[in-house]
């Protein structure tokens, strides 16, 4: 039986900005001295395919035997946002493109020409050491807003072959974000070429997609994911919540309520302890009651093992199939753990990630708060950006139901759901 053979990758028609990408460092192009390009702009306007394919042609078409770096977030992320379309382009233009996932290699050949792809991740600061003794020839940086600025310098100062050139692509962050003010606001002084995208960008993308991703997001979200611009993050977190409740609510009863239940906890002794119980249905997961202990207010520190007892009763009656706990809460996690009662884990904690998670799933109609969850929906209308911050942070008042709820949404419900029904 002959294997099945993938589809060939069939290609959408480019749009100018696209084109632009694509041959900027061409022999007939008037910025082709440029040392590099950054492309930034919204979500899903075609900055990744366009940038990735011209990276490789134009090293294709410069050099033969020399090592080039792809670099993205996570090697993960890398291969599923880059590496895999890269392959198949690359495959139906003629080339042949050799993964060696084992040394994090593509190794991409036509005719007699011969480079070498390294994959990289940049995550957090110990991540330049991994770039380091390595000599390119050019870097791609995949999502550079996500990396540590160690991590670039490091990986730009690879770069030493002559005729070594630079590539970035970044959705927005904060206007005083390392990238911004380093790169894009000194792209002129470097020799860089910068190119703005939007969704309109994209042409693979309908207007009703298009429709779609901008009734996603509100206040600093839109502006960033959407505009493309490098905004300060203030005002509220959730303004769409604060603005329009009801939305975000359910009212009635929720007993006899058929799911999946799980609970979210965000911990505290000297600060409020907050605690949600969550039931998971095919189409919304609501937060149908919580348990929330203020400490302060009742002149009281409650122990790890009273804590336990307020978890066994906000659960009673519910067979819950996990329970998130914020993952400094060691103690208590390992109290949970030893009364073999619940399956406990150490929530994700990655905050903006988890803030942006959140926003996403609320203003997609996939969360729901019960009106009984009177402290959770006062922290919806006081949860705040810090201005003042030089990067985006929030404000660490009136945040503990914000922080389960972020537990929640980012550690179960990120899984629970396919990303493409909510983010995509």
């Amino acid at each position: 039986m002959n294997p099945v053979k993938p589809a060939a990758f069939r290609f959408r028609p480019f749009s100018r900005r696209q084109k632009q990408v694509l041959t900027w460092w061409c022999s007939t192009s008037p910025v082709q001295a440029a040392d590099g390009l950054i492309a930034d702009g919204s979500i899903r306007s075609g900055k990744t395919v366009s940038l990735s394919l011209s990276f490789v042609l134009w090293g294709m078409a410069r050099f033969n035997g020399q090592n080039f770096a792809l670099c993205g977030k996570t090697i993960a992320s890398l291969r599923r946002n880059v590496v895999g379309v890269l392959k198949q382009m690359l495959t139906a233009r003629g080339y042949t493109a050799a993964e060696r996932r084992g040394d994090n290699l593509l190794i991409v050949t036509r005719g007699a020409v011969t480079n070498y792809y390294y994959l990289f991740g940049g995550k957090d600061e110990g991540s330049q050491d991994l770039i380091q003794g390595i000599t390119l020839a050019g870097a791609l940086f995949d999502e550079v807003a996500l990396m540590p600025e160690s991590f670039v310098n490091q990986a730009t100062a690879r770069c030493s072959v002559d005729g070594s050139k630079f590539w970035f692509n970044c959705n927005p962050e904060g206007p005083e974000h390392w990238f911004y003010k380093s790169w894009i606001l000194q792209a002129r002084a470097k020799n860089l070429l910068y190119l703005h995208f939007t969704m309109d960008d994209n042409l693979s993308l309908s207007e009703p997609i298009k429709a779609r991703y901008r009734a996603q997001y509100t206040g600093v979200f839109y502006e960033r994911y959407i505009r493309g611009r490098w905004v300060v993050a203030e005002g509220l977190v959730y303004p769409f919540v604060a603005a329009n409740p009801d939305a975000y609510l359910l009212h009635g009863p929720t007993a006899g309520m058929d799911g999946r239940f799980f609970v979210s906890i965000d911990y505290g002794t000297h600060n409020p302890c907050s605690m949600g119980l969550w039931c998971v249905q095919a189409n919304r997961a609501v937060r149908i009651k919580e348990s929330y202990y203020n400490s302060r207010e009742v002149q009281h520190q409650r122990t790890d093992e009273e804590h336990y007892t307020a978890l066994e009763e906000l659960t009673r009656g519910y067979y819950v199939q996990e329970v998130v706990v914020d993952p400094s809460a060691a103690s208590f996690i390992e109290t949970i753990r030893r009364h073999g009662r619940y399956m406990v884990r150490a929530a994700a904690n990655d905050v903006l990630d988890g803030i942006r998670v959140t926003a996403s799933l609320l203003q997609a109609g996939w969360v729901q708060i019960h009106e009984s969850c009177t402290d959770a929906l006062r922290e919806f209308k006081t949860y705040c950006w810090d201005d003042k911050a030089q990067q985006d942070a929030v404000i660490k008042e009136n945040d503990h139901a914000m922080d389960d709820i972020r537990y929640f949404c980012y550690t179960v419900l990120a899984r629970e759901y396919r990303w493409a029904d909510w983010r995509k």
